[in-house]
């Protein structure tokens, strides 16, 4: 227990801790910049940058013509003649293929070929008739 006391105790010390980050001339190990830091400080400059590129990559895909490249986003009126148009061709297929069925059978009338078609052979199931007299 006091284990965990002590190292949450530090790492909420070492939040505060200043540390210095250096960027120096590599050739004359001249000082070229400096920056004091603490791990609050990178955090918030991490936090605040990832939150502007998120912003602007949102604003970019929803304020300029990208948004059409999404699936599924789209305006309503596109999204009617969408529906309306696939309603026709469902129901301009259907007409085509009862067409091409009607062709086929006026095609095997006409050449005498009824090998093809079945037969109908279902029985007709007559009730009986009772004759008795009562």
């Amino acid at each position: 227990m006091a284990n965990k006391r002590d190292k949450k105790g530090r790492n909420v010390g070492r939040v505060g801790n200043k540390y210095r980050l250096v960027i120096m001339n590599d050739n004359t190990y001249e000082e070229v910049t400096s920056f004091k830091l603490s791990r609050m400080s990178v955090y918030v400059a991490l936090s605040t940058l990832f939150v502007l590129l998120v912003t602007i990559t949102v604003a970019t895909v929803v304020f300029t013509p990208l948004r059409y490249y999404i699936p599924g986003y789209g305006d309503l009126k596109q999204r009617r003649e969408f529906i309306r148009l696939k309603m026709r061709t469902d129901s301009l297929e259907t007409a085509i293929n009862a067409r091409d069925k009607y062709l086929d059978d006026i095609k095997q009338v006409i050449g005498g070929d009824f090998s093809t078609s079945k037969l109908d052979t279902t029985t007709i199931k007559v009730p009986k008739v009772d004759n008795s007299t009562y």
